[in-house]
């Protein structure tokens, strides 16, 4: 019992160390970002003062930017984002495991992510917006596309390093190929294919700004673009930061729900 105490304290302690080291760089960023306005050694119109941004922020939680309110902009944002997000989850995973787990349907499909995986979102974004319109269809499919590769990716990869054995010994003990794959295969690609998720809603919300560059009057994305044509740099660090706190939240929900599915991963 002491030396099981003994282990949970020493955790407790790297746990509190690691969160104070956040904490703490976190608040030297700040104090960076104060002082450099404070002593004016950047013009205010690139590098604006936080109390700036904190007044614009108040100011269009009130009264919104551009007509629509600042949960409009933020909601439009998350519905094209969770959408894409929602769509490569069920069509990424089972693809992903299927290919990794059978070479001819990998043959087929491989070359085609191959091809589109390295190009630009812009390169084929004008096509989406010419085939499916310029209303939300043709960004969802951007960020689907942007999505989908990561995810792809890693849940083949995830299959390919399963051990042999593993898969022997579950047909020794009279396993068909089905529970083979649902019972072997997918438990053990779980760690990769949440490495792929969160690779992916990162990918898709680094892209959300280009979908939402043509034909757009809401989101985040859109917000921030809008107020670069004004030289608006309080609005652009305000856009920033609620993309980042955002996206720290929706990556801290998937690693939740991780540590829920796969509480084993680490402890192999």
């Amino acid at each position: 019992m002491v030396k099981v105490a003994g282990v949970f304290h020493s955790v407790s302690k790297h746990i509190t160390t690691e969160r104070l080291l956040t904490a703490g760089t976190v608040l030297v960023l700040l104090l960076l970002w104060f002082t450099v306005t404070e002593l004016k050694l950047v013009s205010d119109i690139l590098v604006p003062s936080p109390q700036k941004v904190i007044k614009s922020f108040f100011e269009i939680a009130k009264d919104g930017y551009k007509d629509n309110s600042l949960l409009t902009h933020l909601g439009d944002s998350m519905i094209r984002l969770i959408s894409s997000f929602l769509l490569v989850i069920v069509t990424a995973i089972p693809l992903g495991l299927i290919s990794g787990y059978n070479s001819k349907i990998r043959a087929i499909v491989d070359p085609l992510i191959e091809f589109y995986r390295p190009l630009p979102p812009l390169a084929y974004y004008t096509l989406l917006v010419l085939w499916m319109g310029i209303e939300n269809s043709s960004k969802i499919a951007l960020l689907y596309l942007a999505g989908f590769a990561p995810v792809y990716l890693a849940c083949v990869s995830g299959v390919r390093k399963i051990r042999n054995d593993y898969i022997d010994g579950a047909y020794t003990l009279g396993a068909n190929r089905r529970q083979v794959f649902f019972h072997v295969i997918f438990p053990a690609c779980l760690p990769d294919m949440f490495v792929g998720l969160r690779t992916a809603i990162g990918v898709a919300y680094t892209t959300l700004v280009a979908a939402e560059m043509v034909a757009a009057v809401t989101g985040i994305g859109w917000m921030v673009l809008d107020a670069s044509k004004f030289l608006r740099s309080d609005i652009i660090f305000l856009g920033i930061i609620i993309m980042g706190i955002t996206g720290i939240v929706i990556d801290g929900v998937i690693r939740v729900v991780e540590s829920k599915v796969v509480p084993w991963k680490g402890k192999e």
